[in-house]
């Protein structure tokens, strides 16, 4: 098996985590009921994002010693990443630790810093999309030509077969053609063309 490289998408120097209240029901997340954005945050560091593999993780850690404060594996089509409704620079994330997991509030100070997150996973999703077409295209395809030497034979049904001719429509029903009767002899012919002269009276 190839060893996966790690690859650095972004860094964002400083981000901050809330915690947020249970969801309800199917209404998404709102930053401005996390309380004081600027003063109750549970904790502040960097953010990474990076990419192993075809997988991609974002990172919290802490700024000066890089020690893994929280970890969000980033999935396509789930709920990994949310964006909150009530502002463009705040994120619900679904943080895992072995096994288990819990839904934290992320923020930044910048809006820029949000835009470049936004982007960059949406930049991963379609180098993921892309690679998966890839995935597709490369698969071998059969190959139903002949090879050389090779010849086939084709059979078309009773091609060749001498066909009986149609047999004539009858009228009656034994299926046999009446004969007509034969034609006049001369003499016959001389005979009704003299009677045909005589005068009637």
């Amino acid at each position: 098996m190839e060893e996966e490289y790690e690859s650095v998408l972004l860094i964002i120097r400083e981000c901050f985590v809330y915690k947020i209240p249970p969801r309800t029901a199917a209404r998404g997340y709102r930053a401005a009921e996390w309380g004081d954005l600027a003063t109750s945050f549970l904790w502040k560091g960097r953010l990474r994002v990076v990419s192993k593999g075809r997988r991609c993780e974002i990172r919290l850690e802490d700024s000066s010693s890089g020690e893994l404060f929280a970890m969000c594996p980033y999935e396509i089509h789930s709920n990994s990443v949310e964006a909150v409704l009530d502002s463009s620079r705040y994120f619900v994330l679904k943080i895992e630790n072995e096994g288990r997991h819990a839904f934290i509030g992320m923020g930044f100070q910048e809006r820029s810093d949000a835009f470049d997150f936004n982007v960059t996973l949406q930049d991963f999703v379609k180098a993921e999309k892309e690679a998966a077409e890839r995935t597709v295209d490369t698969t071998p395809k059969k190959d139903y030509g002949l090879k050389e030497g090779q010849t086939i034979n084709i059979t078309i049904g009773n091609l060749g077969v001498k066909r009986s001719k149609p047999r004539s429509a009858t009228n009656n029903n034994d299926g046999i053609v009446p004969l007509l009767p034969p034609p006049p002899s001369a003499s016959q012919v001389k005979q009704q063309q003299q009677q045909q002269q005589k005068p009637f009276f």
